[in-house]
């Protein structure tokens, strides 16, 4: 087996015995990225020289003991829109073409802690606006199981770094589903943990309600032990949780009895492709078949999760993307007079179409005369969205769906129509409106060979659920 082929704690492991070297996991992983780049572009960024340096150093803390860690040593690739020091971060966006940050962040620097090695930075949507990574100013993404396709977005470079494994596991975020869906599209592992329970200190901002930072692997075992490494509180972050209960890895085990298991009827409609139901609908038949009790309910409010978070995200995009105005850093136009021209013309020539779009609906609901209209319409929504949800699961432990309506589209194809493709995250989006953990996991492929992706959803804070249900279908389908 290649060294590639290894997960993470796999790598980790014959690191720690002395079967592998740090160097020699960054040197494989480097010459994969520069044989796949070519045919993929994960990547934004590649710190060739930073990965080896650091690989160095890591290895001697490790033989002297001062790293013990699972993932000491392990080579990762993190999404463009988390800071790191010195380490261009560019947000996919041509505004920021140039920014290197002063700072890292947390749960950048909590990885640094545990002895990842980064690699390089993650082609993204444009400030995460898009679910297909093709919004990203400096290129396309492509999918590794069919280079015709996306690979989901806005987490698409992390989540075709993990499959095309140019890397052993990336961080993305998730604001609407950014980490699940493209984990569907490349049958990879991604959790989009509970809201505040990953610091969103140096995490660029679109949605801040809604942001949450997450892993991404190759297999669920990878996806906890990434989540225990990065999970922590922190005071910089306003809206941090305190928990004592971060200790993921616990939960991997193999064993759902008496597990009880939701279905949303409103998952199964219209719009939901004839191969993607009968993989989820066979993925809860194996969890049944584990002893887990399942069956179908009414969830309701699913048909309003859209507009909701499309209002509430667009507002808060438009106020967190005021700061881009070519003063303090990242691009200006080149030609304009006086102040307000410079304004204008550096975000007109800086943001790509999809930004715009969504800076200009957000600045329309929060307008005189909108604000009650819309933007208080929508968060009243949000509320009764996570009181549907807490109804759920006052009857079962975890909820579980698909995590897009469809496979992967062809290039091009979703963004001939923005309506459509916001309408893809009809299965993601509510899970960020309640502040909800969930999870996908590889749940087969469609005839033309494309991965399908189950979403597993818990209630606030019992990520341990979900990943316990998730190892164990898992763990059943490498057993057949």
């Amino acid at each position: 087996m290649s060294i590639l082929e290894l997960t993470a704690l796999e790598l980790g492991r014959k690191i720690k015995s002395g079967e592998a070297t740090v160097l020699e996991a960054v040197n494989a992983s480097l010459k994969r990225i520069k044989e796949k780049e070519p045919s993929i572009h994960a990547y934004v960024t590649v710190d060739e020289e930073g990965a080896v340096t650091k690989a160095r150093k890591v290895q001697k803390m490790i033989e002297d003991g001062t790293l013990t860690g699972p993932l000491a040593g392990v080579p990762v690739a993190i999404k463009d829109n988390l800071c790191t020091k010195g380490l261009l971060t560019t947000c996919g966006s041509n505004i920021l073409y140039n920014f290197v940050p002063t700072y890292t962040a947390e749960a950048v620097a909590n990885l640094e802690r545990a002895g990842a090695v980064i690699l390089g930075k993650t082609n993204m949507d444009e400030f995460a606006m898009g679910s297909t990574t093709e919004t990203s100013a400096f290129g396309v993404t492509r999918n590794p199981w069919n280079t015709e396709h996306v690979p989901g977005g806005s987490s698409g470079g992390s989540c075709a770094a993990v499959a095309a494994n140019e890397c052993f596991y990336a961080l993305g975020s998730d604001t609407g589903g950014s980490i699940r869906q493209p984990s569907s599209f490349c049958g990879v592992t991604g959790i989009k943990p509970t809201y505040g329970t990953v610091s969103r200190y140096g995490l660029i901002a679109y949605g801040s309600s809604l942001d949450q930072v997450g892993p991404i692997g190759k297999n669920v075992s990878d996806c906890a032990a990434v989540l225990e490494a990065i999970a922590s509180y922190d005071n910089k972050d306003s809206t941090s949780v305190p928990r004592n209960d971060l200790d993921f890895t616990e939960a991997l085990k193999a064993d759902v009895r008496e597990m009880k298991i939701g279905i949303p009827r409103d998952y199964l409609g219209e719009g939901l492709e004839g191969e993607v139901r009968e993989a989820v609908l066979e993925a809860a038949r194996t969890l049944k078949g584990r002893g887990a009790n399942v069956e179908e309910f009414d969830l309701s409010l699913a048909e309003y999760a859209i507009p909701a978070y499309y209002v509430i995200a667009s507002a808060e995009a438009s106020s967190n993307l005021s700061r881009f105005d070519g003063v303090k850093y990242g691009f200006r136009a080149g030609e304009y007079e006086g102040l307000h021209q410079m304004y204008k013309r550096s975000r007109s020539q800086g943001f790509g179409p999809e930004v715009k779009r969504r800076i200009l609906l957000g600045s329309f609901v929060l307008s005189s005369g909108y604000y009650d209209a819309y933007y208080l319409k929508a968060l009243r929504v949000k509320a009764l969205i996570k009181q549907a949800f807490d109804r759920a699961f006052e009857k079962y432990d975890v909820i579980l769906g698909p995590a897009a309506p469809t496979t992967a589209p062809k290039l091009g194809k979703a963004l001939q129509d923005p309506l459509k493709m916001y309408l893809g995250d009809i299965y993601t989006i509510s899970v960020n409106l309640a502040g909800l953990p969930a999870m996908t996991v590889p749940c087969g492929r469609d005839r033309k060979g494309l991965p399908i992706g189950l979403q597993l959803i818990g209630n606030c804070f019992e990520e341990k659920k979900i990943i316990r249900a998730a190892y164990a279908f898992e763990q059943a389908r490498e057993g057949r």
